[in-house]
């Protein structure tokens, strides 16, 4: 059987993913280790053979279309946070990874290791496979000829050992951390609104005017002024139903329908009158509301206010599903394939809405195969480009780096001309959670052998400690100082973990705990910033130690 799984690498990724994701199912005291389970089911079994494992093109493609997916979906969100808190960001990973380097340097001095050995230990306590080949091509420029072959295996080998454990560290770390301070996420999720991916229920509400200075203004200059945050549709008007525009003016006795969360409905019911018990949606004798795929080539990635759906079909929009979250949609926001929008309009154009969305299933159940490898082909192309440093040598972005800085960039442009590059909801989760699933089969394969066999050696020992003590400690310091002094949101934190230590296991961890996207939003806003950091500060350790 081992010779059948050593000769069919497929089979053997559907093997350990067979016994990896079940796994990650079982629940130990509430907690779970969800994907990142199937890292381990490789671990275990590229530990029973060296060549069990699987071949390195396959988790690269996994890890691809992981970090392009994960930066299709943030992008803006990730421009957006960095606009905000880009400098916070910035001293967080170089105070963090400096932390790391430091208690490298104490390492080699207090237990006398190599220090190729030490280079590779740090690059593979912060999983971080671009600083291992930028201490390679380092060692090559500057280490001794006549050693050559040895000191470039060297960090190798003290990457492999600590490698797992820079995995392992982290997600020990946080399940520490959410059990010390009983972190709630759902709560948090909540408190995030939409960014999170939270789901605050929206309710309609049918208000009687009561108040003569509702009709000072229009119904947009009093939103603004008052800080609504609600969506008017039907209202009804010495006994004529129509909908409500920018333009209106309420006057006394009109009631009007208002989409908003309950608290900002109590709040614009308290200044405008009082609730009604009619029910203005359920009347739909002349205006209609229906659900509506956003499937369209021509409306995707185009802010709602450009649609001007108000002047093409006398119709509003008044909310948006993306996924599980319903929000409001507002004049910047950005429609998604596979965004589903409540339109409320005449009976008699709802058929002419239905076209102008597109609303076609079968449209969102396939992705653009054009934008989408062009997409990757930028990406890629990107992370093998050497970008020089200052002083001489260069780095590179790598497989993980150069497609998520492409990938997000594209995804907050949405579209370039006629080149939509944003995926159907359901399609980008199901790329994601395909390529994590054979990017952790892979590595952990290919990493089981050398872990278990390296281990049992005394350098081998060490250095698994000295890994731990640096991923360990990394860890609980950015929680620490994350969640304690700058109150960052813990979903947001884990993500945010996850970016810095540059480990899609680890985000895939934490997506499960938190059962949001806050993680996803934490990992994108930080994996770039800690790739370069870590490819300078390998380079740097190197020229500490030699």
């Amino acid at each position: 059987m081992k010779q059948v799984l050593i000769d069919n690498p497929l089979l053997l990724l559907f093997v350990v993913v067979a016994i990896g994701y079940p796994l990650g199912r079982l629940k130990v005291r509430g907690t779970s280790l969800g994907v990142a389970s199937v890292l381990f089911a490789g671990l275990a079994v590229g530990a029973i053979d060296q060549d069990l494992k699987l071949p390195e093109i396959l988790y690269q493609f996994g890890l691809v279309i992981f970090v392009y997916t994960i930066g299709l979906s943030n992008g803006r969100a990730f421009f957006a946070s960095f606009r905000r808190q880009g400098g916070r960001h910035a001293l967080l990973v170089t105070g963090v990874i400096a932390l790391a380097v430091l208690l490298a340097v104490v390492e080699y001095s207090v237990l006398d290791l190599k220090p190729t050995l030490t280079a590779g230990m740090f690059a593979g306590s912060l999983t971080n496979t671009p600083a291992l080949a930028t201490e390679l091509q380092y060692l090559q420029t500057y280490g001794p000829e006549d050693e050559r072959d040895q000191i470039l295996s060297e960090p190798v080998v003290g990457y492999s050992v600590a490698y797992p454990i820079g995995v392992l560290g982290v997600i020990f770390a946080l399940v520490v951390a959410q059990r010390r301070w009983r972190i709630d996420y759902a709560a948090e999720a909540k408190r995030a609104g939409d960014g999170g991916g939270a789901s605050i229920p929206l309710e309609n509400r049918t208000i009687r005017v009561t108040f003569p200075d509702a009709a000072s203004q229009p119904v947009a200059s009093l939103a603004r002024e008052r800080g609504w945050d609600v969506v008017f549709g039907r209202m009804r008007h010495h006994g004529q139903l129509g909908l409500v525009t920018a333009e209106t003016h309420l006057e006394q006795g009109d009631l009007v329908l208002a989409v908003g969360t309950r608290e900002h409905l109590d709040r614009v019911t308290a200044e405008l009158g009082e609730s009604c018990d009619e029910r203005l949606e359920l009347d739909r004798s002349e205006l209609d509301f229906r659900r509506i795929f956003v499937s369209s080539s021509a409306v995707v990635g185009r802010h709602v206010r450009d649609l001007d759906v108000r002047r093409r079909f006398g119709a509003v929009v008044t909310r948006i599903r993306r996924g599980d979250v319903e929000f409001l949609p507002h004049g910047d926001t950005v429609l998604e394939p596979g965004d589903r929008v409540r339109v409320v309009a005449p009976r008699v154009s709802m058929p002419a809405v239905s076209a102008f969305f597109g609303d076609s299933y079968r449209a969102l159940s396939e992705i653009d195969v054009l934008t989408f490898s062009l997409g990757l082909t930028a990406g890629l192309l990107l992370g093998v480009l050497p970008i020089p440093l200052p002083g001489g040598g260069d780095l590179k972005l790598g497989l993980a780096g150069g497609p998520l800085v492409v990938a997000l960039v594209l995804g907050a442009l949405d579209r370039t001309g006629p080149l939509v590059w944003s995926l159907p909801y359901s399609a980008n989760l199901t790329l994601r959670q395909l390529g994590l699933i054979v990017f952790l089969a892979g590595i952990g394969t290919r990493a089981g052998y050398a872990f278990v066999s390296t281990v049992q050696s005394r350098d081998g020992v060490l250095l698994l400690g000295a890994g731990a003590v640096i991923t360990f400690t990394v860890a609980l310091a950015t929680l620490w100082v994350g969640y304690r002094l700058l109150n960052v949101p813990m979903g947001l934190l884990s993500g945010m973990l996850a970016g810095l230590q540059t480990q899609p296991a680890v985000l895939g961890f934490a997506l499960e705990q938190t059962g949001d996207d806050l993680p996803n939003v934490g990992y994108a806003a930080l994996f770039p910033l800690a790739t370069i950091a870590k490819i300078l500060a390998a380079q740097l350790l190197l020229a500490i130690l030699l």
